[in-house]
């Protein structure tokens, strides 16, 4: 049995690659950028948004896990997979998606949703798992708001991180298992205010800076302080952030 992986040289995908291969099937992970061969991984060079190669990266294959992804035209690239999949005979396509993607009005989680409407469209057997935020997806947006002399507080904003290791290990357990449709979301243990994440991550980084109270206006403000982007159906992690920042920043010093 032949798996292949989209977005395997990802933050995701660095982590889903190594279980995957450890389960006995090969594997082939599609890139942009050519890679000699690994542990038994086969790398094949081509890209999604051109549609270059991907013929020849899904032939064979049975299962494929989409986990590439970019700022821009994530939806582009799900209907070329989409495509591929369906042509290839793939008997299951597995992709990642976000909480909230068909509930928050902004043009990300839009473009997620659309995502999953290609999956669900491919007439290939599906799998979707939304996830929150990743732990490193926060502390990079808090690197960058902690160098500002003040930094924004929008009230009602709220996250419930996730560590990257259990969502890759969530996905690759659905990628061995049979199409189970839009499976419970995967969110973290605990939800916070970004008021409280950012006073807990410049008490680690030894920090200090003022914190403006802001409303955060139109449809994506009532959205996040109704919650629209936090679990409602979620089996939640078990990492906190707590513990990911003592890791990755105490330990890094």
């Amino acid at each position: 049995m032949t798996i292949l992986l989209t977005g395997g040289t990802g933050t995701l995908g660095r982590h889903v690659l190594p279980l995957l291969s450890a389960s006995g099937r090969r594997v082939r992970v599609l890139s942009r950028h050519e890679h000699a061969p690994a542990d038994g991984v086969e790398y094949v060079t081509g890209d999604l948004l051109s549609g270059k190669e991907i013929d020849d990266a899904t032939a064979g294959t049975e299962i494929i896990l989409h986990l590439a992804g970019g700022p821009k035209r994530d939806d582009e690239a799900a209907r070329a997979v989409a495509r591929a999949a369906q042509r290839a005979g793939v008997r299951h396509l597995v992709a990642i998606s976000v909480i909230g993607a068909d509930r928050m009005p902004l043009g990300w989680f839009r473009t997620q949703r659309a995502v999953e409407e290609a999956i669900i469209g491919s007439g290939v057997p599906w799998t979707i798992l939304r996830a929150a935020q990743f732990h490193t997806l926060v502390r990079t947006m808090l690197d960058k708001m902690v160098k500002l002399p003040v930094i924004p507080a929008p009230g009602g904003l709220r996250f419930e991180p996730v560590d990257p290791r259990e969502v890759a290990a969530r996905l690759a357990s659905l990628t061995l298992g049979e199409p189970a449709g839009l499976v419970p979301d995967l969110p973290g243990p605990k939800v916070y205010e970004l008021a409280d994440l950012v006073r807990g991550y410049l008490k680690v980084r030894d920090k200090h800076r003022a914190l403006l109270p802001i409303r955060m206006p139109g449809a994506a403000g009532r959205a996040y302080r109704s919650g629209e982007n936090l679990s409602v159906s979620g089996q939640a992690g078990q990492r906190t952030w707590e513990e990911f920042v003592a890791e990755s920043v105490l330990t890094s010093r």
